[in-house]
């Protein structure tokens, strides 16, 4: 079993246990953990057949990958698999109500991974889409910081992101690339509504040529201070929630 089987943390168990009992194939908790949160878990899990296995904690901490905060519970499961191409085709055909779609050009961190991922599944995204090469996975680390958004919003990987977007175009998605370019709107004068994706840039880079390129425009978040740019994860939350404004 490897690392990438194991999930840990507190709020990552739970939402787990919830929303995906049938994943869980073990519960582990350190032996020396005795609180009301813990004892949440170890309720719920019971609710679903599934006992607590106690251990040292340095059994745990081998057993996970090196310097993971596991808060003293961790689940060994079955992890949901990435969608590919096909996947989002199937989604965008067959969509029954307007498309809402994150694509993420590059995004290597995988705690700005996980947090996108946690402020897409809050906003009502449809899927989350970022390239195979060069751009983060659903790594453990990626899963305890999406706190179990990971397991409900689906996370496809594509070869070649230019060739994706133009495809979701085709099929009648408007895009919107976020880049400080001449000619964008500001994020808060553009309409959000309908069948959109939103394509977010890399830490630091932003968006490459050839992405910007496959967008119908180019949108901004306005700044009223001295700092000309955000962490991309709160970038994210700021243009899928001022789209969720429009759309509710």
């Amino acid at each position: 079993m490897s690392k990438q089987d194991w999930l840990y943390g507190i709020h990552s168990v739970s939402a787990i246990l919830e929303r995906h009992p049938d994943r869980v194939l073990e519960l582990f908790i350190v032996e020396t953990r005795e609180d009301k949160r813990i004892g949440d878990i170890i309720k719920l899990a019971k609710t679903h057949g599934l006992r607590a296995q106690f251990i040292p904690k340095k059994t745990m901490d081998h057993q996970l990958e090196e310097g993971a905060v596991h808060q003293g519970v961790a689940i060994r499961y079955r992890p949901s698999a990435p969608g590919d191409e096909n996947d989002l085709k199937h989604l965008v055909e067959n969509a029954n109500a307007p498309l809402f779609l994150l694509f993420l050009d590059g995004i290597t961190d995988p705690h700005n991974l996980g947090a996108c991922l946690r402020s897409a599944d809050a906003a009502g995204v449809h899927a989350v889409i970022t390239t195979r090469d060069k751009s983060a996975g659903l790594s453990a680390a990626v899963r305890k910081v999406a706190v179990g958004a990971a397991e409900t919003v689906p996370f496809i990987q594509v070869t070649n992101l230019a060739r994706t977007l133009e495809m979701v175009r085709q099929q009648g998605v408007w895009v919107y690339g976020t880049a400080l370019s001449e000619g964008a709107k500001t994020i808060y004068e553009t309409d959000l509504r309908g069948n959109i994706g939103i394509v977010m840039g890399a830490e630091g880079v932003g968006l490459r040529r050839l992405t910007q390129d496959c967008c119908d425009g180019l949108v901004y978040i306005p700044m009223a201070g001295t700092v000309q740019s955000l962490n991309v994860s709160v970038a994210t939350g700021v243009c899928l929630f001022e789209a969720l404004r429009q759309r509710s």
